[in-house]
């Protein structure tokens, strides 16, 4: 699904979603296993790897700087790591296709190094904001050139000294925080990060994991740099973000009963199971344990009759990437379901708020995007086409809205959806989704 962008999805409606299934390796666990794993010191053994576009470019970025790696095989990789300062010049730019993560994340990283690096990416990635990592980093120490709007390609300068910083993050973002911490090892002092709010926090369990020390206090961390890491084994659970569509397909499509396993329960993540269960899902959490520092559980998911809600604010941060599967749940609810304070989603790989409005609409659904959210009143779905504008999770999202729709649904423009979830159409369809690739 990734050689073109006149990839189609076309799903009919009715169905249910049964069985078991195990979503694909979470994203941002497999990132950071390729960032830290070459940071380390011996060998990182992973797991459960996601083989996404997103991951992939991570992996091979990190080849093209003299790591090796093997892999990935069936979800497992092997990791050299070559030490905080181990890594070379690549010979040419680093492309980074449509990952966010990767770029912000080595912005920060690569800061420090002693040579220079260009980050670049596809349309949309060059599209996207990076001033709230390189306005901080650039307060560090780090010297890095964007565009005059902010944006990629980035040309960051090697050999910069870099100072630690006390940060308050204006916006609640994982990937600044995660940026000036990878940062904060290349740097003199100490580097705190405070948050508004708080996001995923993957990165500071995988460097305590890997024996960096770390300091918490609340909604602040802290850093100091001129420790080591050390190679570790990391078994990446499923990706609660892929889980979110089975979850809300589950939700609306009656008689509909899914188990979905190993699903990473990180506390910073699990927002979308908080708000659709405040929205009448019947979701049962099972078989909780505990992964390599990451809590992961089973979840079962049967059909129940959704109702809206007012999102609560604090939840808006912990599923800012569910929220394309929590609009099309609100669609089926019954009255309205109220979205503020995710502005956020307007700079995703698409304009998430308009984008999901805009699909809305056109099957028939009041839908109001507003400045940080949507207004959405629960009716009926109809049927038509929906433009995706190349962004994976409105292409999935719609797709689950056509068990409850009352024509086929076409979605344009789905290519991107191999960056965080390879094989969805043939999970999806094996679960009971009638979705065809045209």
């Amino acid at each position: 699904m990734s050689g073109s962008n006149d990839v189609r999805f076309r799903v009919t409606p009715g169905g249910q979603l049964g069985g078991r299934l195990r979503v694909p390796g979470d994203k941002s666990i497999s990132h950071r296993s390729i960032m830290l794993g070459s940071l380390a010191e011996g060998r990182t053994d992973v797991s459960g790897f996601l083989e996404g576009e997103d991951s992939l470019a991570t992996l091979s970025a990190f080849r093209a700087m003299g790591v090796q790696i093997d892999g990935p095989h069936d979800g497992r990789v092997h990791i050299e790591g070559v030490g905080l300062h181990g890594l070379q010049q690549p010979d040419g730019h680093l492309y980074l296709g449509n990952s966010g993560t990767s770029m912000r994340l080595m912005s920060g990283l690569l800061a420090g190094q002693a040579f220079s690096t260009t980050l670049t990416g596809d349309a949309s990635l060059s599209g996207r904001p990076m001033k709230r990592v390189t306005a901080p980093l650039t307060s560090m120490g780090a010297h890095i050139d964007a565009t005059a709007e902010g944006t990629a390609p980035l040309l960051i300068h090697g050999g910069a000294t870099l100072d630690g910083i006390q940060y308050h993050m204006p916006v609640a973002s994982a990937q600044v925080k995660s940026s000036l911490l990878l940062a904060g090892l290349y740097a003199s002092g100490q580097t705190c990060v405070t948050e508004p709010a708080p996001t995923r926090d993957h990165t500071e369990r995988m460097l305590s994991g890997m024996g960096y020390p770390l300091e918490r206090d609340g909604a602040r961390v802290c850093i100091e740099g001129g420790h080591r890491l050390r190679g570790i084994s990391i078994d990446v659970p499923a990706d609660i973000s892929s889980a979110a569509f089975f979850l809300v397909g589950a939700s609306i499509a009656p008689g509909s009963d899914l188990l979905l396993e190993h699903v990473g329960m990180n506390p910073t993540r699990t927002g979308v199971i908080d708000i659709l269960q405040r929205m009448g899902a019947d979701i049962t959490v099972s078989n909780q344990r505990d992964v390599g520092g990451e809590p992961v559980a089973d979840l079962r998911i049967q059909s129940a009759q959704l109702r809206g809600i007012d999102i609560p604010p604090e939840l808006v941060p912990l599923a800012i990437d569910e929220f394309p599967a929590i609009f099309v749940a609100a669609a089926c609810a019954q009255g309205r379901t109220l979205l503020t304070g995710a502005e956020e989603l307007r700079v995703k790989e698409s304009d998430r708020i308009q984008v999901m409005a805009d699909g809305l609409q056109a099957l028939g659904v009041n839908a109001q995007a507003t400045a940080d959210g949507m207004i959405i009143e629960g009716g009926d779905i109809g049927t038509g086409r929906v433009d995706s504008h190349g962004d994976h999770r409105i292409a999935m999202s719609f797709a689950m809205a056509a068990l409850r729709a009352q024509g086929a649904i076409e979605i344009s423009d789905c290519a991107n959806v191999n960056t965080s979830f390879p094989g969805f159409v043939e999970q999806a369809s094996r679960a009971g989704l009638q979705v065809e690739v045209l």
